[in-house]
């Protein structure tokens, strides 16, 4: 360890130098980074949720969308004013960029018996021939029919939507899904101005994956500086150093720069979760250079000077910090076993940010301490008295502690049971986020964004025309409209009971499905003739009409509620003993499921974690014992936290279900200095078993409650974010980092001195 101390002082212009030109390589690497903002990234390509949903994309036609709400401040769609504003944006809505469909009440192909002939056409043909008597007809015809209520218009008639099925080309959507954003974004701007007097919101698809980069720019741009910021404050006012400071944010931004740059150059992208990154990071990379920076200040205060203090501190502190910065990176990268790959991407981007952040810390760090000036300030001794204060309490009161600490412990991990896995991926934004409060007005107003695709295979070409598969489909259909969280559903089937209606003079009483199977392939042949371009049937038909697509439309319902809709269906279709097909697929779907086995896969990767770091810590401790009784103020913190979740949340989401693996080696980081300063005081200073909790205390107590603070202070900062899957694993994470510090200060010593061996006691008793 000298020979390496002593390579940092002879070398240490050339470590700066040599440091910030491999900083600069990795830095050439960010523009290679991209944000991917798909959806579709939070799934493995063999998910088989995935592979459903994009068969049935192929099938029929993709259901990609941007939804247009349209709510006049009157509430009232039904005047000359509104029904004109939807008649234009509906034909305006055509020039938006790879759109296939544009659909709403003025569009609607309403059909209608006139003498013998079947007359279909949009609702609203032109915006100046609004008479009231056609408007009274229009209101009539929207809000009967099943088709209209509760999709593209409101129950009450208050609001409307105009809705566009985008088909990208796939070829680049990190710039696809923008160019359709803006698009919108546009006419909703020209709407507004034009029609000052009614609201233009956007929702749907496109806007959802829209508003994952921009949630995680905004976050960016207001979270780094803060963090950054709060980096000053703490290790300036705390340890009362500008030029440890200064080295320190040298080192968190070299981090940061680094891990971006070097994920660019692997080819790497980023998402929602992975946007986080830089926020971890640099939280992470202050711990390292705290501890560092502050046994050299302990050095100097007893008389050291500043070279031979920070040579000694590189001593005392690099098994530690090592491996500190080893299991913290253990902990991310077991987000690898996440089903969700962006968390995987984060977890992999911290783990060589942390990697780096260790190299910066005992090379780069040290040789600036060396190079700028550094004096030590006696005034701030009166830190020490504290930790000793707080050292003899702890010894002094041992007992109490032990049994209250314990009796904690295990009353808030008892309510660990309580949580429930419970997704809502529209709420994956908090109410600042404008597609959040366009999709809160439109579950209020119309429906909800929960939709389940249901695919009917009547296994034969033509199939759609057969009666018994027709009635079979539409008994389905009707099923489903009585379930009270259905707000719609899309059939084929009740517009072959319009048009058996149109060919019966109009006469409510034939409107039910065709009896011969020559008739309803008729209606369909005519129906599908009389329809304009854009308009056809390839989003409910396959090619051979063999298969039919029903759109099922929900309240915004949670994962597991998702889940049990889905058996529900399932069991219901078991129940009528047919031979046909039922595949059922959506986004919703796909995140109902990923959060439950994505728990599963954590927990495996969690557990893992804990066997590596256990291993790591039995052997750099150089006991089997001090490796078992570490496992106790490690596993602690993460069952109180998730505890304390359960009694005032109850709910955990996707971003929680990595809470443990990524806790775990931060964690960890506490109980390692701690330990080892107890161990060498016990080996090396020969000190009895009290007196080494109080060198503990007094070395590192300082250094523990600094990180501890600059940690919360960071997963606190991230708690803040607008994207509740990083805000939710940000707050978590940051009261299992205070738990685990209170943990480590009156929980391990007590226990420290519980377990002593009768090896132990003798060389108390010697010592006294």
């Amino acid at each position: 360890m000298e020979k390496f101390s002593n390579f940092i002082f002879k070398y240490r212009w050339l470590i700066i130098v040599a440091t910030l030109l491999l900083v600069g390589m990795a830095a050439a690497g960010l523009p290679e980074l991209t944000f991917k903002s798909d959806y579709k990234t939070f799934f493995k390509e063999d998910n088989k949720q995935l592979k459903d949903f994009l068969e049935l994309q192929d099938i029929y036609s993709k259901s990609d969308n941007v939804a247009f709400i349209v709510a006049p401040k009157n509430g009232q769609v039904f005047n000359k004013k509104t029904l004109t504003a939807i008649w234009e944006l509906t034909n305006k809505a055509w020039l938006i960029k790879y759109n296939s469909r544009v659909d709403s009440i003025a569009n609607y192909q309403y059909s209608y018996a006139e003498d013998d002939d079947l007359m279909i056409e949009d609702l609203i043909l032109e915006a100046k021939d609004l008479t009231e008597d056609r408007i009274k007809k229009i209101r009539e015809v929207a809000l009967s029919e099943p088709l209209l209520v509760k999709k593209l218009i409101a129950e009450k008639g208050d609001a409307a939507v105009v809705n566009i099925t985008i088909r990208l080309p796939g070829i680049d959507k990190t710039k696809e899904v923008p160019e359709v954003a803006n698009d919108a974004r546009k006419l909703r701007d020209e709407m507004k101005s034009k029609y000052p007097d009614i609201d233009f919101m956007l929702s749907g698809m496109i806007m959802m994956n829209t508003s994952f980069p921009e949630a995680a720019k905004a976050d960016s741009m207001l979270k780094i500086p803060i963090m950054l910021l709060v980096v000053i404050l703490t290790v300036g006012l705390l340890l009362r150093t500008v030029t440890g400071t200064i080295a320190t944010l040298v080192v968190i931004i070299a981090s940061v720069v680094g891990a971006l740059g070097i994920w660019g150059w692997l080819g790497g992208y980023l998402t929602g979760p992975s946007s986080g990154s830089p926020t971890v990071i640099l939280t992470l990379a202050v711990a390292d250079c705290v501890h560092i920076l502050s046994t050299t200040y302990h050095n100097m205060r007893q008389g050291m000077n500043k070279i031979v203090a920070i040579k000694d501190s590189l001593r005392i502190n690099m098994q530690p910090v090592f491996l500190t910065s080893l299991t913290t990176a253990i902990g991310f990268l077991t987000m690898n076993f996440s089903d969700a790959p962006p968390f995987g991407h984060l977890g992999n981007i911290v783990a060589i940010g942390v990697s780096l952040a260790f190299i910066f810390a005992v090379t780069a760090f040290p040789a600036m301490l060396m190079v700028l000036p550094l004096k030590a300030k006696l005034e701030t001794e009166h830190q020490s008295d504290a930790m000793d204060k707080l050292a003899n309490f702890v010894i002094g009161h041992r007992k109490g502690l032990l049994i209250s600490t314990t009796a904690i412990i295990i009353g808030f991990a008892a309510f660990v049971p309580k949580n429930q896995l419970n997704d809502d991926f529209v709420k994956y934004f908090d109410e600042r986020v404008p597609f959040r409060q366009a999709t809160d007005f439109m579950q209020e107003h119309l429906s909800g964004m929960t939709t389940l695709e249901l695919s009917f295979n009547s296994k034969e070409s033509s199939g759609i025309n057969d009666p018994k598969f027709i009635k079979f489909v539409d008994d389905f259909v009707l099923w489903l409209r009585a379930l009270p969280e259905t707000d719609n559903v899309n059939s084929i089937t009740d517009t072959l009971k319009r048009l058996n209606k149109n060919m019966h003079g109009d006469d409510p009483n034939w409107y039910k499905l065709p009896q011969q199977q020559q008739l309803a392939a008729q209606y369909l042949l005519l129906y599908e003739l009389s329809l304009p371009q854009g308009l056809d049937v390839n989003n409910q038909l396959n090619v051979d009409k063999s298969s039919t697509r029903v759109m099922a439309t929900f309240r915004n319902l949670t994962s597991n509620e998702i889940l049990n809709l889905e058996k529900k269906i399932n069991t219901h279709f078991a129940e009528q003993g047919s031979n046909y097909e039922l595949q059922i697929a959506s986004p919703s779907l796909m995140f109902a499921h990923i959060g439950s086995s994505n728990i599963t896969k954590m927990l495996q990767g969690s557990t893992l974690a804990l066997i590596l770091i256990s291993i790591l810590l039995g052997i750099a401790l150089k006991s089997v014992k001090f490796g078992l009784i570490s496992l106790l103020p490690n596993l602690t913190p993460a069952a109180v936290g998730f505890g304390i979740w359960g009694l005032f949340v109850g709910q955990v989401g996707l971003g929680l279900s990595v809470v443990t693996g990524v806790t775990l080696g931060i964690i960890v980081d506490d109980t390692v200095h701690f330990l080892s300063k107890y161990i060498r005081a016990r080996r090396e200073k020969n000190l009895s078993a009290e007196d080494a909790i109080r060198y503990s205390f007094a070395s590192v107590g300082r250094a523990l409650w600094i990180t501890t603070t600059v940690l919360i202070a960071g997963f606190g900062v991230m708690a803040t974010s607008s994207f509740k899957v990083n805000a939710e694993l940000g707050l978590l994470t940051a009261i299992t980092i205070l738990i685990a510090l209170l943990i480590d200060f009156f929980f391990l010593p007590p226990l420290l001195l519980l377990l002593k061996s009768k090896k132990d006691r003798l060389q108390d008793q010697k010592t006294v």
